[in-house]
């Protein structure tokens, strides 16, 4: 399912056949929700939502949404389409040829206004009163609320509790000089310290966001805007000329041995083999598929060490990802329907936890039994949490950013050129004139 490009079609026809294909639910909470539901849902007539979205780890999740809500709606079917490494690529030819899908999916933040002008303002949704007001808070335009999200997340380094143990390394390392001796520990232990999934552009995003809220300090945001407008130079930040790049250098040196051919599944699989101390780039999303491949596994979590100061260690949590809705969509009212259905009903609530297993944007559910959720918890809680850099600047920016790095990690660009490289592209992809 997790590939470079994923693209999955689900309940097209929503036959009987595709409905067991996608792990229809038929339990009792689904059907007494079904039955609550319909009238509030609207009318009865045949409609098609077009649902075209990134994090296609969440398939499986979304295809039983869709199968509850058939049995809500009958008459809407739900054409679902996602993938990842080349979405806002192929979001934006959507886009240019006038095939804009009722629902589509952008980063948080900076992106809200980006697709403002194909965006619906959600403000008097049921929906938006049900969002917590930490996710509402980066998916606003004003007091407009233009976007909705399938989770919250921690961001930070899932690490094996036994095997750190096993090494001798009694707590996770803080500093970047601790990180190194862990490495150097896990290595002599016979294990591999990192596994990195650089083959995957957004992986480096997820990495480099806290070394950029350390260069930040109290104004990440006007940091990252001087970089879009050309007044910042990378050489002037050692947190992330230096600490960024020789965190890169270290995982090369300790980590897959074809870097560049590891993507998500892959981390999945070698983090899940028990031979592997840390897996970079990941969140609270992963935990679920990793426990399907090893249940037994002992998962901790925590931030990136940075340089010599263990304050910078930190967790980054919030809601990076926004859903959109096509404001000029010929199903609108379908189209909301489902979500605020999504939002509110039992189904819905209970969808976060049982189902997807993520941190619920909403305010009245629960969240999920699962480690990182839980130590990501107690961190933001004892340590508190960095920046969620990512939202200040673009997935496209943050797209080339990747493949800069990518090109740094094959070795056929230097520190220096990439640094150019990086620059360039903050100010051609982010600047104030675009």
């Amino acid at each position: 399912m997790k590939k470079k490009l994923l693209s999955v079609l689900l309940c097209m026809a929503m036959t009987s056949t595709m409905l067991a294909g996608c792990g229809s639910k038929s339990d009792d909470t689904t059907a007494d929700t079904a039955a609550g539901t319909t009238e509030s849902a609207g009318g009865d007539e045949e409609a098609e939502v077009y649902m075209f979205i990134a994090s296609p780890e969440y398939a499986d999740a979304i295809g039983e949404l869709i199968n509850a809500y058939k049995e809500v709606k009958p008459n809407v079917t739900i054409n679902y389409e996602t993938t990842q490494n080349d979405y806002p690529t192929l979001l934006k030819a959507k886009l240019n040829s006038g095939e804009c899908p009722d629902i589509f999916s952008s980063t948080s933040g900076k992106e809200i206004g980006t697709y403002l002008d194909y965006s619906y303002n959600l403000a008097d949704q049921p929906l938006a009163g049900a969002m917590t007001d930490a996710v509402k808070s980066v998916m606003l335009s004003g007091e407009e609320v233009h976007g909705l999200s399938i989770k919250g997340n921690y961001f930070g380094v899932l690490y094996n509790k036994a095997l750190f143990e096993e090494a001798g390394i009694t707590e996770f390392p803080q500093t970047f000089a601790e990180l190194e001796t862990a490495c150097e520990k896990l290595s002599t232990a016979g294990y591999t310290p990192f596994t990195t999934g650089f083959a995957e552009w957004w992986v480096f995003k997820h990495c480099f966001q806290t070394y950029l809220d350390a260069a930040g300090g109290d104004d990440v945001e006007g940091l990252v805007n001087k970089f879009a407008s050309g007044e910042a130079k990378i050489a002037d930040y050692p947190e992330i000329y230096d600490n960024f790049f020789d965190f890169i250098d270290l995982a090369l040196k300790y980590g897959d041995a074809k870097p560049l051919e590891t993507d998500l599944s892959g981390e999945d699989a070698a983090f899940a083999s028990g031979t592997v101390g840390m897996m970079l780039g990941q969140g609270a999303w992963v935990e679920a598929d990793i426990l399907k491949i090893n249940p037994d596994i002992q998962i901790g979590f925590d931030g990136y060490p940075v340089n010599d100061s263990a304050d910078n260690c930190k967790i980054i949590a919030g809601s990076d990802q926004a859903l959109r809705v096509n404001k000029d969509s010929k199903a609108l009212q379908p189209t909301l329907d489902f979500l605020n259905w999504w939002y509110t009903s039992d189904y819905g609530k209970s969808w976060f936890k049982d189902v997807a297993q993520v941190i619920p944007p909403i305010t009245d559910a629960e969240a999920p039994d699962m480690e990182v959720v839980k130590q990501g918890s107690a961190l933001e809680s004892s340590e508190g949490t960095a920046t969620l850099s990512i939202t200040y600047s673009t997935d496209s920016f943050y797209q080339a950013f990747g493949e800069i790095m990518q090109s740094y990690v094959a070795g056929t660009m230097d520190k220096d050129a990439a640094c150019e490289q990086i620059e360039a592209k903050w100010v051609e992809l982010d600047g104030s004139d675009n």
